[in-house]
């Protein structure tokens, strides 16, 4: 831990990897249970916790996040003590979606009686790539790092463009990019934006807006050309082991993308659902899978995989 200068806690994955982009890892002194990249910040001290069992389906994770968000209870705790030891200057959190990460209110009892100088709450709630890049200039700006902020937008934004030049006279195929597995929930906020970047084009979600729930009727109406799952929070090891959950669905056995073979798992824990700088390769992924060859970035096999025909099957 740094022995003197600004001592930072992230609350959120996003805003751990905006800050080690900023060259602030040495200035890390707590982080979440989910900050788990880049390497060395699992070894921080972890200030949070879900009250979310290991393990859970899909469908058991919405029944188990419904009941307690009714109860009038956060899915996530804080250990107060631990947070006020490590004396933060300042803490980076978010109030994009209360189900997905800490918010202000999950820290208000740690902040009510803090003792000597409070620390300063950076919220981040992008629900596009306009606030994205803005959220990274307002980590270096509470930092007094605002060139090295406007200068990671920059190089995020240069990466971006690149991609979008490879794909630009190519056609267009219709994707549908699957954000929650059981019940289906399609993916909004900035992944719209990354598919039409990525020489794509989005079907049931709108840029900007957050993520809606959706039907097998409703993929099925719209009869994709592409189906990308990407869950939040999974692996593609995970997401392959709940496909027999929709294979079976007679709904699914009727869409082009399954008949065709053209369904591809991705790595939601750690791209597209982190508005951070991951999103850039987020949207290579998303070119590979769309283009094939000539988007050659390198994250097949790690970052997505072809689901295989039998796999898309009723078991």
């Amino acid at each position: 831990m740094p022995e003197g200068g600004l001592r930072i806690v992230s609350l959120l994955p996003s805003a751990t990897e905006i800050a080690c982009g900023l060259g602030l890892r040495d200035r890390l002194v707590g982080r979440s249970h989910e900050c788990d990249w880049p390497a060395g910040v699992s070894d921080l001290p972890v200030v949070t916790r879900s009250k979310l069992e290991k393990g859970l389906s899909s469908r058991q994770i919405e029944d188990r996040v419904q009941e307690i968000v009714g109860s009038g209870l956060s899915v996530y705790e804080v250990d107060t003590e631990l947070l006020r030891e490590l004396r933060p200057d300042v803490i980076l959190t978010q109030t994009q979606c209360a189900v997905c990460a800490v918010t202000p209110d999950d820290l208000q009892a740690a902040l009510n009686d803090w003792t000597g100088k409070a620390p300063q709450l950076v919220s981040l709630a992008p629900d596009n790539l306009t606030d994205v890049w803005g959220d990274i200039a307002r980590v270096g700006e509470a930092v007094a790092m605002e060139k090295a902020g406007d200068a990671l937008v920059a190089r995020l934004q240069g990466r971006m463009a690149a991609i979008r030049a490879v794909v630009a006279d190519r056609v267009c195929p219709r994707v549908a990019a699957i954000e929650w597995l059981d019940p289906p929930m399609v993916a909004g906020n900035w992944v719209p934006e990354l598919i039409e970047m990525a020489g794509g084009e989005s079907l049931l979600a709108t840029p900007g807006q957050h993520s809606p729930w959706t039907s097998w009727d409703d993929v099925e109406k719209a009869d994709p050309d592409v189906i990308v799952l990407m869950p939040c929070g999974f692996r593609i090891e995970q997401t392959l082991a709940e496909l027999p959950v929709i294979a079976a669905d007679p709904r699914w056995q009727h869409l082009r993308a399954v008949r065709d073979g053209a369904v591809y798992a991705t790595d939601g824990q750690y791209f597209f659902n982190r508005p951070g700088p991951r999103l850039v390769e987020s949207a290579e992924i998303l070119a590979e899978i769309l283009h094939g060859p000539v988007t050659d970035y390198g994250h097949k096999g790690s970052g997505w995989v072809e689901v295989e025909r039998e796999a898309l099957q009723p078991a």
